[in-house]
């Protein structure tokens, strides 16, 4: 399961706007995961949207209802599988753009900012227990291509000595 949280202000994105991101953002970050774009898969994906009011939100030492500004705060989520400092940079790079176009801007707001955080093997917990990412690739092996499941695990078997 992969989280991806967007905190905006209050009024910042339409239903329309998160619509589309719900998707984008989505795939953003599934294909470099699986390896491919699975449709399917998307189900093992959230997109929280939240919205606070300007009075909650400041940005260099000040309130946004006294100094408006196009802040944006990202938290994507991930299960420990083989993420390459390619694929963050990919995938932060993927929800730049597709934020970008969502909200019809040539280049991001450098007030957007994106945290990518990897979740260790071991710290998911989903069906009444603890979720392996090889959980994952054992039930959702068509999910993913041959090369990215091969790379998960090898990369888990190295990294957590299975």
């Amino acid at each position: 399961m992969t989280f991806i949280h967007v905190m905006t202000p209050q009024g910042r994105l339409n239903a329309d706007q998160r619509r589309v991101l719900a998707k984008t953002l989505t795939d953003a970050v599934l294909v470099p995961e699986v390896g491919k774009l699975t449709p399917e898969a998307r189900r093992g994906y959230q997109v929280h949207f939240v919205e606070r009011p300007l009075d909650m939100i400041a940005h260099g030492g000040e309130l946004l209802s006294d100094k408006p500004s196009d802040v944006m705060v990202l938290d994507v989520v991930v299960m420990d599988c083989c993420w390459t400092r390619e694929d963050r940079a990919t995938v932060i790079r993927s929800i730049h753009a597709a934020l970008a176009e969502a909200c019809g801007m040539k280049t991001p707001s450098p007030a957007w900012w994106i945290n990518f955080r990897i979740i260790e093997e071991g710290s998911w917990g989903s069906r009444g227990g603890v979720l392996s990412f090889l959980d994952l690739l054992e039930h959702g092996a068509s999910h993913f291509s041959q090369e990215r499941a091969a790379a998960i695990r090898t990369a888990l078997a190295v990294k957590y000595e299975r």
